[in-house]
């Protein structure tokens, strides 16, 4: 067996012409380098594979047994090879048929996917897209066994070892119902408080959040009745009751159910990125999936 750490794949190159041309001088000319760099190579080859290879003939030069049996798979190896290494072709959207695996929250599969769903099925109609369940303690793993391919999260807290791209900063609303009684204008401090609140407790159960912090700092608390654990159903539950709660914009704002406004206190908001993996940073067709999720936010 030939010890392949010891091959030059410049030899193979030279060996390749060699054996197409049976020339020494033509070979040379079509390798772009001098006859004894060639017969350097040749002579390292007879070598390597303990042939002759080439023996003086009539006409230049014929192949021995060896080198005859050579041609044919050494052709299609080098034919293989460059175009292991050759540029990735542009990805065609139109005809790609893959999979593409998104690890989202229901805030993101609502603000972010949804539209994102839309333009897939138009530009990429071949293609198919699985939402999985964010799991923030497993997301860089998933990213790196390539589970998921891209991975929606607040920018806080982030997976580490990723590439980010900002999205969007998102803030916080006041929403309730559309025609809710005590809902009409902008409601004082006082009023907010004594509204019934719904929260999202990502954590489960929860009663208390951001908001409850803030009006603690003004010596205020407020009336939290309902604990849900996905912001799309908080959005249902307020669509039909008379609870108000501090919502992303972005969620409701579209809602006709809904009306929102300006809260009475002031909440920092949050920012939503895009992760993804070094393994896929550079292929095109992850690439148009990015600029596609850029496009739609």
């Amino acid at each position: 067996m030939v010890n392949l750490r010891r091959l030059d794949l410049n030899l193979l190159v030279t060996l390749d012409v060699l054996l197409a041309e049976l020339n020494v001088t033509r070979a040379a000319e079509r390798l772009h380098i001098s006859q004894p760099a060639v017969s350097v190579h040749l002579a390292k080859l007879r070598d390597l594979l303990d042939d002759p290879l080439l023996l003086p003939g009539p006409r230049g030069m014929r192949a021995t047994a060896r080198a005859a049996a050579l041609r044919e798979p050494l052709r299609e190896a080098l034919e293989s090879l460059s175009r292991a290494v050759a540029p990735a072709a542009p990805f065609d959207p139109a005809n790609a048929e893959l999979t593409w695996r998104i690890a989202a929250t229901d805030y993101t599969e609502s603000t972010i996917v949804l539209p994102l769903l839309q333009r897939l099925l138009a530009q990429a109609p071949k293609t198919r897209l699985a939402v999985l369940d964010l799991e923030p303690s497993r997301l860089e793993r998933q990213a790196e066994r390539g589970a998921v391919d891209v991975i929606f999260h607040t920018t806080e807290n982030a997976p580490q070892g990723l590439h980010r791209k900002a999205l969007f900063t998102e803030r916080y609303v006041l929403v309730g119902r559309r025609g809710h009684p005590k809902f009409r204008r902008r409601p004082t401090l006082r009023q907010f408080c004594e509204l019934d609140h719904a929260i999202v407790s990502q954590d489960g159960g929860g009663f208390h959040a951001s908001t409850d912090d803030a009006l603690a700092a003004l010596g205020m608390s407020r009336r939290v009745v309902f604990s849900v654990p996905h912001f799309l159903f908080l959005r249902s539950a307020l669509a039909n009751t008379d609870l108000v709660a501090m919502a992303p914009e972005r969620l409701v704002r579209d809602d006709p159910a809904l009306q929102i406004a300006p809260a009475p206190v002031d909440l920092p908001g949050f920012e939503i990125s895009m992760y993804w993996h070094e393994r896929v940073h550079r292929d095109p067709a992850h690439r148009w999936l990015r600029q596609s999720i850029v496009g739609v936010v």
